[in-house]
């Protein structure tokens, strides 16, 4: 079980680092062209030995394409059977302090940490018919992590498209490689804007003296 858990733990990392930039099908190609990061829910499946394995997610990163939070809803079927809600939100966090959740106006429920890892921690929770009806039913979600400074920072994700995500098919490989671009693209467009806002500033600031 443990040395299934450490592999499924490892596709997934890797599941949300090659699909960070997925998005809604919906997608336009003027939304594209300004080079918007891409967000919203998506699904991917995996075979691992004689399980197989679907991820819920749902990710945001900044401008700088580093992780601000990522969600994951992971099953697992076949000779393990579990399933698994997760958190992962950057370093510098309050352990004990765990991650807040909360579904619209609900009472927050503590996910407790499991695991931190050089780029980020990771809250874990079973996944149960009761949260997946929760998210199901409710319009935005919450999540809130205490930093080193001992400050909140909550992060607010809207749960429109979970329900079609999760009850719907998988992304084709295809569709996970085009929106991986996409988001390479992004980072890229905006990491370059901002040299160029950097390198303006410097210029103004060389001029005025």
């Amino acid at each position: 079980m443990l040395a299934i858990m450490r592999k499924t733990f490892a596709v997934v990392l890797g599941l949300g680092v090659a699909c960070a930039g997925v998005s809604g099908f919906a997608q336009t190609a003027s939304a594209q062209n300004q080079q918007r990061m891409p967000e919203g829910w998506f699904k991917v499946c995996s075979k691992q030995e004689d399980n197989d394995i679907c991820n819920v997610q749902n990710i945001r990163t900044a401008n700088t394409g580093q992780l601000l939070t990522a969600v994951n809803l992971i099953q697992i079927t076949g000779k393990v059977n579990r399933a698994i809600f997760q958190i992962a939100v950057p370093t510098g966090r309050v352990i004990p302090a765990g991650i807040g959740m909360q579904v619209d106006g609900g009472q927050a429920q503590k996910i407790n940490y499991a695991m931190c890892l050089p780029d980020r921690c990771i809250a874990e929770a079973p996944l149960t018919t009761e949260l997946v009806a929760q998210l199901k039913k409710g319009g935005e979600l919450t999540l809130t992590s205490i930093n080193f400074r001992n400050q909140p920072n909550p992060i607010k994700i809207s749960l429109s498209g979970f329900t079609a995500a999760f009850d719907g098919e998988p992304l084709k490989q295809s569709e996970v490689e085009s929106r991986q671009q996409q988001l390479q693209d992004a980072i890229e467009k905006r990491k370059a804007d901002f040299q160029k806002r950097l390198q303006e500033e410097q210029n103004k600031a060389k001029q005025a003296n």
